[in-house]
């Protein structure tokens, strides 16, 4: 299966990165989103981190140049038809998604590839509403797209070799590092990684630690870049507590009982870095705890 031309529905954070490596790579690349605003807001943001790549000498002005000519954008989903292969990364709503596949069906090629950038949701059952199962998998890439190296490819029961030889050999071309994931709950990396967040919760709402004391300790004792309360503002605290309840729901183990706490910071609105708190406060100049 040659794959030159790539839809992407959706063009928020995870959305724009996607498009962004994919024309780098020599892609072509057809960027949807509803919302014209949304659009507007991903190609300013694809421009700025093509910058950056640029001032690190990481590409060319050149080839700057090159990879924002291949970027074209729609806010008509069904204009991602003629394409190769769809990524799909809209909000992490199964109904989303769904309604989504729905629409692009009657308009696809019969090689079209589908895939999602879910990070939760069984490819499975997703793939099992389309007229193309085989053809169905999962493209989880990690957040922030242009900078992180792995790409979660999780095969449904019914994806077929081609297409999953397909979507590897896009990983190659795009310079990252596959890693192939069983369809079970949240894959691999959420499902080490959210846990490990949801127990950081609890241990501050058990007041074990403080957020800075729990952060502190995590990126000092375990080496790790970023404190789990930190990269959950990061990753946005609605996102965390989806995966949580796709956890807890999907294997029906108390372990993954989301922390009352972070139900609470969804409720509120308190997000994370995207509404300006959550377990930090980044209105100011510098970002201080909430609790």
């Amino acid at each position: 299966m040659a794959i030159e031309r790539i839809g992407v529905v959706g063009a928020g954070q995870m959305g724009n990165g996607i498009a962004h490596v994919c024309a780098v790579a020599g892609y072509e690349v057809l960027l949807n989103d509803i919302d014209q605003n949304a659009i507007d807001k991903a190609m300013a943001t694809i421009g700025k981190n093509l910058d950056r790549q640029v001032s690190r000498e990481v590409i060319t002005e050149a080839q700057k140049a090159e990879a924002m000519a291949r970027i074209g954008t729609t806010q008509t989903l069904t204009d991602l038809g003629p394409t190769d292969l769809v990524i799909e990364a809209a909000t992490e709503r199964e109904t989303v998604k769904q309604a989504i596949f729905e629409d692009l069906l009657p308009h696809l090629t019969p090689d079209t590839i589908l895939t999602s950038n879910t990070s939760s949701i069984s490819i499975t059952r997703l793939a099992s509403r389309t007229d193309r199962p085989e053809k169905f998998m999962g493209f989880h890439f990690m957040n922030p797209v242009p900078v992180m190296q792995l790409v979660e490819l999780i095969r449904g029961i019914a994806t077929d070799k081609d297409t999953f030889d397909a979507c590897y050999g896009v990983v190659e071309r795009l310079g990252k590092t596959a890693a192939t994931a069983e369809d079970f709950p949240a894959f691999i990396v959420n499902r080490i990684l959210m846990p490990m967040i949801n127990e950081a919760v609890y241990a501050l709402y058990e007041g074990v630690g403080s957020v800075q004391s729990i952060d502190t300790s995590l990126k000092l004792g375990a080496n790790h870049p970023m404190g789990p309360l930190e990269l959950a503002d990061f990753i946005g605290l609605d996102t965390c507590l989806a995966i949580m309840n796709v956890l807890h729901d999907g294997l029906a183990d108390t372990k993954y009982r989301p922390c009352p706490l972070l139900t609470k910071y969804v409720e509120a609105g308190w997000l994370g870095r995207k509404t300006e708190r959550g377990f930090y406060d980044y209105r100011g100049e510098t970002p201080v705890p909430t609790r």
